[in-house]
Parts: C-alpha cells; sequence; structure tokens
C-alpha cells in the first residue's frame, strides 16, 4: 500500500531529461496550486544532484515568483554559478508554462570543523501524548473541507492550538511550536532528509502570524502564500524523527508577515533556520 511519505519520496525522486535539466511530477490529489514546500523541496533536490554527495547544503534562498499549476510537472533549469576549493553554489529555476515560478539559490560546502554554540532549544512537553493535527481539527472539517484531516507525509503536533482553534479560544500570540516528523521510514539518502524538512518547514510557518490576530487558515480571514524562504542548515538530522520547529513573528504589516521558526532535534541540537515572509490579505467583506 502506498502511503502519503512514499508519495512525498516519488516527487522529490527527479526525472532527469538533460544535463542540469529536471522535471519534476505533482501529486495525483487536486489543488488549485502547487504548495510552496514541494517546489522548494524538489528544487533543492536539482541542485543537490550536481553537487558531490561530500558537500552538504548549509543554506538556500529561494523566490516564489508565480502560483505554481498542480496539472502540469515543473522543470527545474540548474545553473552551475561556483565550484570553488571548499564550497559549491548552485542557482535553480522552476519552469511552467515557459515561464519562471521559482527561483532558488543555494550553498554546499564540505564539512569543516570551527568554534561552536547555539541557542538552547525551548523547554515544551513532548510529541507523545499531543493529538496529531489530522485529529486535532476533526471538529473542524466540514468547515475546512477536510483539507486539515487528508493525510499527509509529516506528522504534525502542535504543542499550543493551531490557528483555527486558537480562533475560538481567544489566545493570542505571535508564536507557535510544533512536533514534526516524516510519517515512516525515510531513504537513507542525507539529501532526501534535508528536502523533506524544506517540504515541511513551509506548513505551519506563517501561523505565528495569523495567532497574534485571531484568523485562521481556511475561514475566508485571511488570503496568503509564501513570497520568499531561507533556511540554514546547521548540523546533521534525521527527517524521521522527531524535531521542534519554534516558530515567532516578529513583524506583520503591508499585506505581509515575517516569520522565524529554529528547528531543534530531539536531543535538543539546533539544525535548522528558517525565515520566510508571506502574503498576508484580509478579505473585503
Amino acid at each position: 500500500m502506498t502511503t502519503p511519505l512514499d508519495r512525498l519520496v516519488d516527487l522529490l525522486d527527479l526525472e532527469r531529461i538533460e544535463v542540469d535539466i529536471f522535471r519534476g511530477k505533482q501529486p495525483s490529489e487536486s489543488l488549485q496550486r502547487v504548495f510552496g514546500g514541494q517546489v522548494a523541496g524538489q528544487a533543492l533536490v536539482a541542485a543537490g544532484r550536481t553537487v558531490p554527495t561530500d558537500r552538504p547544503v548549509h543554506s538556500l534562498h529561494a523566490y516564489f515568483l508565480r502560483p505554481g499549476d498542480p496539472s502540469i510537472p515543473i522543470v527545474y533549469e540548474v545553473d552551475r554559478i561556483r565550484d570553488g576549493r571548499s564550497f559549491t553554489t548552485r542557482r535553480v529555476v522552476g519552469i511552467q508554462h515557459g515561464k519562471p515560478i521559482f527561483n532558488l539559490a543555494a550553498s554546499f560546502q564540505l564539512v569543516e570543523t570551527g568554534i561552536e554554540h547555539a541557542t538552547p532549544m525551548p523547554d515544551v512537553v513532548g510529541p507523545e501524548g499531543l493529538q496529531r493535527l489530522e485529529d486535532r481539527m476533526k471538529p473542524y472539517a466540514d468547515e475546512l473541507g477536510g483539507w486539515y484531516t487528508r493525510p499527509r507525509p509529516i506528522d504534525v503536533r502542535y504543542v499550543g492550538d493551531p490557528p483555527r482553534v486558537a480562533k475560538d479560544s481567544g489566545h493570542r500570540t505571535p508564536s507557535s511550536r510544533v512536533w514534526m516528523r516524516a510519517d515512516g521510514t525515510l531513504p537513507d539518502d542525507p539529501l532526501v532528509h534535508v528536502c523533506a524538512v524544506a517540504f515541511a518547514s513551509d506548513m505551519t510557518l506563517l501561523d505565528s502570524n495569523l495567532l497574534n490576530h485571531g484568523l485562521a487558515w481556511g475561514t475566508g480571514d485571511v488570503i496568503g502564500a509564501s513570497l520568499d524562504h531561507a533556511m540554514w542548515f546547521h548540523r546533521p538530522f534525521s527527517a524521521d524523527q522527531w524535531w521542534l520547529y519554534d516558530q515567532e513573528s516578529p513583524w506583520s504589516g503591508g499585506a505581509r508577515g515575517l516569520s522565524r521558526g529554529s528547528i531543534y532535534t530531539r536531543d535538543g541540537h539546533l539544525a535548522v533556520s528558517v525565515v520566510q515572509e508571506g502574503l498576508l490579505r484580509i478579505p473585503t467583506r
């Protein structure tokens, strides 16, 4: 039986159609537009497949240029910007209908040693005993059209309230903490684990903006979309083991919102830092 995680791994297995040109398939489900985390994950796979395996990715910076069409594949063109002694740089453009929909720059580095420090992991309850997102949102399934209750490749468990629950409870906060992990076992390939986290990192990051204003996705309160996305990878990790996504919003305004995220391994090590700006428009009623 094919699981949602199997389908995610299949999405990340790009077809090489020419030197430095790849094609990414789409999920079979019907969506209005392509999920941003999917495009980021696929583009990072394309970049990583042109880089020696001894150089893991350490950062990416991406812009979402146009809504993706979920009915056709995405073609990814990789530009080999630089191959240095320690660092390798790639630029990737995702194309549909002859136009760029996504632009990514990624940097890879040979593993080196140096000074170390990191912000400590927040003291929160563990994921055991917390409800999966689809179970937490079942009371709202009719209102939200089943979006929150369908099977998904990432097991998501909120430490606090998801936006829709907080809307009813009246709890307001510019922060959110979520436990995540791939819902199954991933292949033993570090690039797959990195790309799975890139996929998941776009799932909840803008929540901290909504939570501070009593808004929720899927209710008509707000129209949102990712505008840009940046990630810094600090250390190796396993995406199919629990990791804590600590998220906050320092600012919103001008129909945009800024969110920052820190991803910690279960044993408390800071593994990834994330920053995203998103479009947040309030519909005129």
